[in-house]
């Protein structure tokens, strides 16, 4: 085994990349699922988890969009500092978001409400490309710190804009869902 082997590293970061990813999904699988237990009493700061998710998404889409704007500067350091401030910030969301949906019971869209189409339609294509993303994130920030600059702009043609749908569509999926919070 030669961990000096640039070949060798690139596929054991793939493989950690992917069971990262998995292992993610499975959490958020298990937590929706509600198979773990939960505190008898739900902490009073639990509702404010969503709203801060999605400042945090709102966030990072503005981040992303920023660091497109460094790149494109040719200003690499900022761009390089914009994007892990982004992926730092991913993934406090991802831990606050894993929080709220192991405390809080699930919240549902009201079967009457007018825009329930759009709102499924928004929700489910945000957790498919969230969960899709999250490999080809992990790998082109891997690419871009090892300064594989081809093979990271390759990945990013596709991560990017997925990654800025989720972070949208995330806000999106906040803010229609709010309303029907318990409490509001």
């Amino acid at each position: 085994m030669n961990t000096t082997n640039p070949a060798y590293n690139d596929k054991l970061f793939f493989r950690i990349a992917i069971s990262i990813s998995i292992l993610v999904f499975a959490a958020v699988i298990i937590l929706n699922r509600k198979i773990l237990p939960t505190p008898a009493v739900m902490p009073a700061w639990t509702y404010l988890l969503p709203l801060f998710n999605a400042i945090i998404n709102g966030t990072c889409s503005l981040l992303l969009l920023l660091s497109l704007y460094f790149i494109k500067s040719k200003n690499i350091t900022a761009h390089k500092y914009t994007n892990l401030s982004t992926f730092v910030l991913s993934s406090l969301f991802l831990i606050s978001y894993i929080t709220f949906h192991w405390l809080a019971p699930e919240t549902k869209y009201p079967v009457d409400a007018p825009y329930r189409t759009f709102y499924f339609s928004i929700l489910i294509s945000h957790i498919i490309l969230a969960a899709l993303v999250l490999p080809l994130i992990l790998i082109s920030f891997y690419r871009g710190l090892q300064m594989q600059v081809e093979l990271h702009k390759k990945i990013v043609r596709f991560a990017y804009p997925i990654w800025l749908y989720v972070t949208i569509s995330g806000v999106v999926v906040y803010l229609m869902i709010s309303p029907f919070y318990p409490g509001n």
